[in-house]
């Protein structure tokens, strides 16, 4: 194997046979595993709320992604993408691992423990089990690719701290893009709608990033990729901000038509739903809203001590 041609496969040489062989039959366990959970989930009826089919469309997503990697390795097409490919395995195996966790938290938490003793509930548990196990079969993955993969010389992004930060933020994004697929949360205030509008602009921002990484085109940039990462990243940082004070300012501030307490809202009283109620779908994008600016604020001071502290 050539230096430049193939540095996609910064794997040990004499290894590649191995690490072909078990990547094959991890990838293929993960495709069974999501296929047997969103089929379980599918087969129950379009009645599974709001959470079930977020989650069925997590497992869709996880299964047709990694059978697209599978074909694409199997007849050996990655080599038309020498100076990438090496970073996309890893790059989705991380986002699977979380998005699996994800999905069998919310469909445990807020569906499956409100069903009822039926066939149904059987096959939502079986599901979850099915979901944790694709989880395993991706954090697997991102553990052995990790280990095989000779990090001094061309490493791979998700290895790096502001890689993990940028699968953290565009994650967390997605999921609060989940909740507030619900518009009737936000529409009816000007504040609330520039929180919505921030969580696109700043997800964009994060995809970015990451398809300049990925696809080596950060030398296309008219400035240097660390200051071009600043300038981003202290936008995010400046937006989340505005959207952590105004979010739960309007969401539950009574005196601006937010609803302070949990029993105030008419969608939580009942125990006994298959969706997350207005409340809860508030409180958890303020949480998540936190957790993502921290994720950038962290983003930040690693770019900033990049560009201004010199060793």
């Amino acid at each position: 194997m050539t230096t430049t041609g193939n540095q996609f496969t910064s794997l040990r040489n004499s290894d590649v046979g191995v690490w072909t062989g078990r990547g094959c039959c991890l990838r293929l366990l993960q495709v069974l595993s999501t296929c047997i959970a969103f089929s379980l989930v599918a087969s129950m009826g379009t009645w599974r709320g709001d959470i079930g089919n977020f989650s069925l469309f997590i497992w869709c997503f996880c299964f047709a992604m990694t059978l697209i990697i599978i074909i694409v390795e199997w007849f050996g097409l990655q080599r038309r993408f020498p100076f990438f490919w090496y970073n996309v395995p890893i790059t989705f195996a991380c986002y699977f691992a979380l998005l699996c966790l994800s999905a069998s938290i919310t469909y445990t938490t807020t569906f499956v423990q409100f069903l009822p003793l039926s066939p149904n509930r059987d096959r939502a548990i079986a599901a979850i089990t099915f979901s944790c196990i694709a989880c395993v079969l991706y954090g697997m993955e991102v553990a052995w690719i990790w280990d095989w993969y000779e990090l001094g010389s061309n490493p791979c992004y998700v290895h790096t701290i502001p890689g993990l930060l940028k699968v953290l933020e565009t994650l967390v994004a997605c999921v609060i893009f989940a909740f507030i697929s619900n518009t009737n949360l936000y529409l009816h205030q000007p504040a609330l709608v520039w929180c919505v509008v921030v969580y696109s602009i700043c997800f964009i921002q994060a995809a970015v990033a990451i398809l300049l990484k990925l696809f080596k085109l950060k030398y296309t940039l008219p400035i240097p990729f660390p200051i071009f990462q600043v300038g981003l990243t202290l936008l995010s940082v400046i937006f989340y901000s505005s959207a952590m004070v105004l979010w739960p300012l309007y969401q539950f501030d009574e005196k601006l038509g937010g609803q302070a307490q949990r029993s105030s809202d008419g969608s939580c009283r009942d125990d006994l739903t298959y969706y997350v109620c207005a409340w809860d779908q508030r409180l958890a994008v303020a949480i998540l809203t936190a957790i993502n600016l921290l994720a950038y604020m962290a983003d930040l001071v690693y770019w900033a001590r990049q560009v201004f502290v010199k060793d």
